[in-house]
């Protein structure tokens, strides 16, 4: 039986040290092929410099190389020269001279993911997926987020022109907008609606949202609150930090919020809520569209798998990477994909959106009158004019949410879930 015992152990032995052996010549192999390529790409530099028409600039070469290097790699990740690091810094300032809207990169084209509410864009009539074929006549095929977003900020008053594929009516529009100077506000709106149920539009996260959260849900408690709609409509996202904190605020302390898994184990990350004193006794419905992206998809879907809200609306935009901006020597930086959110029931968010618990399309509710005279005059009144289908709100009209079908379908389901929430009170008893 020892001797058995001895065979095998001596078996495995060998097993794992052919293996060992294996990996490290797997890694050799990269190691060796990295260096053939750095040969290669030292080899074309040195051509440039002796043979090149013109004596080329060193530091732009390899800026030059360092950009295409990254933009290889995915949409997000990207190489920054001093310039442009200065301008991801003053993103979460909250304040900038721009149009107003949040972009990506989504099958190789510039993409809004969302115009920003009461903003240049918004009022010009941008929407979300709508992709941006131009900026001031320069065409945006192989353009970086950065570049794109460069282009479009400038001086508050100058117009940029842009030239936007409006896929759902397969047409070509052109838009004259005016920059002004962006200001984010976080909340939007924070109000009871009717029968006590609160009423949040959280339009972006920033560094202040845990702590106006906290102001807008104190006073709606006082105001009698026993039901809660948090709108993320639109929400493009903004510092993970917020979304957490605003996630904390709904579910029991020691629950996963969000994971995140990288190439490198260590590397993989469990973010768990540590807020004290969460509203756990109330009825929530959160609201996404295709809109929402990013945070408002990390408290969408840690809600949804706790059980702890019912997700209404249209699938999210499916933006769920984790970028790490790496600062370089000469003030330069690395903005690179590290890794990648997946929700506490380990759903991957990047690339795949939220489903909503009730699908419920965009629309306005108008009254029966108004739908009679569009039946009947329709060819003398409205001849020409395309009907508006979207519900988000209109920032030259006052709020009205009895004309948003989201909302109203959103009061319905609270409505009911806090009659049952009172028939098992009273069955305790």
């Amino acid at each position: 039986m020892r001797k058995k015992i001895f065979i095998l152990t001596a078996g495995l032995v060998i097993l794992l040290a052919l293996s060992s052996f294996a990996l490290s010549e797997m890694e050799k192999k990269k190691k060796d092929d990295l260096y053939r390529q750095i040969e290669l790409f030292s080899d074309a530099l040195a051509i440039i410099q002796t043979d090149y028409v013109d004596e080329p600039d060193s530091k732009e070469l390899i800026y030059g190389a360092l950009k295409g290097l990254l933009s290889s790699l995915d949409p997000h990740s990207q190489f920054m020269d001093p310039d442009t690091f200065n301008e991801l810094k003053v993103d979460t300032e909250g304040k900038f001279g721009g149009i107003g809207i949040e972009i990506t990169l989504k099958d190789g084209l510039l993409t809004i993911i969302t115009p920003i509410e009461d903003t240049p864009a918004w009022k010009a009539g941008l929407k979300s997926g709508d992709r941006i074929v131009k900026i001031n006549k320069d065409l945006t095929r192989e353009i970086t987020l950065i570049e794109a977003v460069k282009k479009m900020r400038g001086k508050p008053g100058e117009p940029v022109n842009l030239t936007i594929l409006r896929e759902s009516e397969k047409k070509l529009l052109d838009f004259k907008i005016v920059r002004d100077i962006i200001k984010i506000k976080d909340i939007k709106e924070a109000r009871i609606l009717e029968n006590r149920i609160a009423y949040i539009r959280l339009v972006e996260f920033r560094e202040d949202t845990g702590k106006n959260m906290d102001i807008a849900l104190g006073r709606l408690n006082k105001e009698g609150m026993d039901a809660l709609i948090l709108d993320l409509r639109n929400n493009p996202g903004g510092l993970l930090d917020a979304a957490v904190k605003v996630t904390e605020r709904f579910i029991e302390k020691g629950q996963t919020i969000v994971t995140t898994k990288s190439r490198i184990k260590q590397q993989n990350m469990e973010i768990i809520s540590q807020g004290k004193n969460p509203i756990l006794n109330i009825p929530i419905v959160v609201l996404i569209n295709e809109g929402s992206a990013s945070g408002s998809e990390i408290v969408a879907s840690a809600l949804k798998d706790h059980k702890r809200a019912i997700i209404m609306g249209t699938k999210s935009f499916g933006k769920g990477s984790v970028q790490t901006v790496v600062p370089l020597s000469d003030g330069s930086a690395l903005r690179l994909t590290t890794s990648k959110y997946f929700s506490p029931l380990g759903n991957q968010i990047h690339g795949k959106g939220l489903e909503p618990d009730i699908t419920v399309e965009d629309g306005v509710i108008e009254s029966a009158m108004i739908k009679k005279i569009k039946n009947e005059e329709a060819d003398e009144i409205f001849d020409g004019l395309e009907e508006k289908q979207d519900s988000a709100p209109d920032p030259a009209l006052p709020f009205d949410y009895k004309k948003d079908s989201q909302l109203m379908r959103s009061i319905d389901v609270l409505k009911a879930a806090k009659i049952l929430q009172q028939g098992k009170i009273n069955e305790k008893r």
